[in-house]
């Protein structure tokens, strides 16, 4: 019987702690989405009121995007894991403290802190991905996206339960805050050691400067950004799109949604074997297609199986740009930290920008036709695609 290495041994486990901060993540962030009409009731705000507070979220992630690279390079993956994890309890604490007393400028400097504490949180736990991803010599990352999005599913959940059950808002964040911070420093134990050679590297400074002169870091970032906003814009609009566009119900545009999610999902947990068998580039581009077809599909569909068979196209199509855009920034791990944070920055201004730019678009054209600038983005996003190809030992650095 061959007994498995301690490298093994400590590679596994930090394959299975570094799965569990992608899931904490979603659950941490799905449960308080979950909740926002709650919030919106509570503190008493008008649509445009809430849009404002969401956009706290946003902004506090594209602030630390940028600076984790730099403080990850530093101090490892597993303290930039624990950090973003202890800013989003003091944000959801915050938060609480703002709901409960009806202080909306409390809760928006919660859910700033919040925002700053998942981004950071999300570099780090995608370099660590990569590096455990490089040391297994095999694909990971798709895996740990869709363990991202089952967390957000049970996230959703229990908020969905929450509020059927009548529990206080309030109480349902800082509980979990706390489940999320201690699930955080439990797993974060396990994550891989710090290489002696990147402390040495720390003299030399981050490199996120020069990451961002880089034509290969930026171009993947830009196909990132790509997948990013088609894969945001079914999470803003998706809903909307089948009520206001398609005459559905609110419940059947629900049950749409969760369509796109579950594809999203089921095609993240398979994009593994497809990868290690036909490459980045080719499954990016096929995929990038199908998203296209899916999407063109769900505006033009005459009825609403062919809507719902579009939804899962696109969520299909759109599953795997995100994690091999990470896996691609992070292909030297010497420079993962850097390059990781630029491409991040990158692709979550998607988020950012992409919602107000499609509800701009449909004041004029109606949602469905809006939906088309998803189209135009993608085009240009797998026009990079090329980029992601792995690095050759000799242009690593």
């Amino acid at each position: 019987m061959v007994r498995p290495t301690s490298t093994a041994v400590s590679t596994e486990r930090a394959r299975v702690a570094v799965a569990v901060a992608f899931v904490v993540n979603g659950f941490a962030f799905a449960s308080w989405i979950s909740r926002v009409p709650a919030a919106r009731d509570a503190l008493g705000l008008s649509s445009a009121g809430l849009g404002l507070l969401l956009l706290c979220l946003a902004v506090g992630s594209v602030v630390a995007l940028p600076l984790t690279g730099p403080v990850v390079h530093r101090t490892g993956p597993a303290r930039g894991v624990l950090g973003g994890a202890t800013l989003v309890l003091a944000g959801l604490l915050l938060l609480a403290l703002g709901v409960s007393a009806g202080q909306v400028v409390a809760a928006g400097a919660g859910l700033t802190l919040v925002g700053m504490g998942v981004g950071g949180w999300d570099v780090a736990m995608n370099i660590e991905g990569a590096a455990v991803e490089q040391r297994l010599g095999r694909v990971l990352m798709p895996r740990l996206h869709a363990g991202f999005s089952l967390g957000t599913v049970a996230g959703a959940l229990l908020g969905a339960g929450a509020a059927a059950l009548g529990f206080p808002l309030p109480a349902q964040l800082v509980l979990t805050a706390v489940l999320a911070l201690a699930a955080v420093a439990v797993a974060t134990r396990s994550f891989l050691p710090v290489e002696p050679a990147a402390e040495d590297a720390h003299r030399g400074g981050s490199g996120v400067g020069r990451a961002w002169r880089e034509p290969r870091t930026l171009l993947v970032g830009v196909l990132t950004l790509a997948f990013a906003f088609t894969e945001g814009s079914a999470n803003d609009w998706l809903a909307v799109a089948l009520v206001d566009g398609h005459g559905i119900a609110e419940s059947t545009a629900a049950v749409g949604f969760a369509v796109f999610v579950a594809a999203m999902t089921a095609f993240r947990m398979v994009g593994g074997a497809l990868l290690d068998r036909f490459g980045r580039v080719a499954v990016l581009r096929a995929g990038g297609v199908t998203a296209l077809l899916g999407l063109l599909l769900f505006v033009t569909a005459p009825g609403l199986p062919f809507a719902l068979t579009g939804a899962v196209l696109w969520g299909a199509g759109a599953a795997l740009g995100f994690p091999v855009g990470m896996s691609a920034a992070a292909d030297d791990p010497a420079r993962a930290a850097a390059r990781v944070s630029v491409v991040s920055s990158i692709a979550y201004t998607a988020f950012l920008a992409g919602p107000p730019l499609i509800g701009f678009v449909a004041e004029v054209t109606g949602v469905l036709q809006a939906l088309l600038v998803v189209l135009v983005v993608l085009a240009v996003g797998l026009l990079a695609a090329g980029a992601t190809r792995p690095l050759r030992p000799a242009a690593a650095g």
